[in-house]
């Protein structure tokens, strides 16, 4: 086909555009129905002893909770510094306040220690 005196060639058909991560899921879900259909235990390979990690992680957040209600000598550091602190690493502020004052107010290398 000839548009404006270029050649441009004409495609008939449909364009399919293959999504590997439907694929991915299907075999994960095909998996799982084939291993339930062979009557496998469902928690074979794992036990539950101990924690689990969704009550760790609660017994995390009731410790950030205590720290949170304790009162902050944050004198000498600006409030601005230990908010931006606080967002970029998910600490409480306690936790912001001593770290700038371990790194003298440098709020990169505060934010740093809290995230590693």
């Amino acid at each position: 086909m000839d548009v404006g005196g270029l050649r441009v060639p004409s495609i008939f058909g449909e364009a399919k555009i293959e999504d590997l991560s439907s694929q991915i899921s299907g075999d994960a879900v095909n998996k799982l129905a084939q291993s339930e259909q062979a009557g496998g235990d469902s928690h074979a390979g794992h036990n539950h002893e101990g924690k689990g990690k969704a009550i760790e992680a609660a017994d995390t957040k009731k410790e950030e909770e205590e720290d949170d209600e304790e009162e902050v000598d944050d004198t000498g550091i600006e409030a601005k510094d230990i908010e931006l602190v606080m967002a970029q690493a998910s600490v409480s502020r306690k936790k912001a306040v001593k770290a700038l004052k371990e790194h003298d107010s440098d709020i990169v290398n505060a934010i740093m220690s809290l995230s590693m």
